[in-house]
């Protein structure tokens, strides 16, 4: 299953944490990991690349996490819209992944 935890501050987001595999399907195969990882690595891009928004980006097997090292509206909502992309799959693909938001 594929863990998704999102961090706020007074309920606006400030990063997210991704980590497993949906078992879905074979590695390689997989549509729900695919998909995850394509709106993961979107948000992370657009946040350091397109807005030039401060993030503490970190990849590893399995697993990425980004931080907002500074606080931007713009990049809150593109993290709200990854969110919301996670609980819609979710709910296509039951079982797959799981969403938590904790309050930091």
């Amino acid at each position: 299953m594929i863990e998704a935890q999102f961090l706020a501050t007074k309920g606006k987001l400030k990063g997210f944490a991704i980590k497993g595999h949906a078992g879905y399907a074979l590695f390689g195969k997989d549509i729900v990991c695919a998909s995850v990882s394509s709106g993961v690595m979107m948000t992370a891009n657009t946040v350091t690349e397109i807005l030039k928004i401060k993030a503490d980006v970190k990849v590893f097997d399995n697993e990425i996490r980004c931080g907002l090292l500074e606080d931007s509206d713009e990049a809150s909502k593109l993290i709200e819209g990854l969110k919301l992309h996670l609980q819609l799959l979710a709910e296509d693909y039951p079982n797959t992944i799981k969403v938590n938001i904790s309050e930091v």
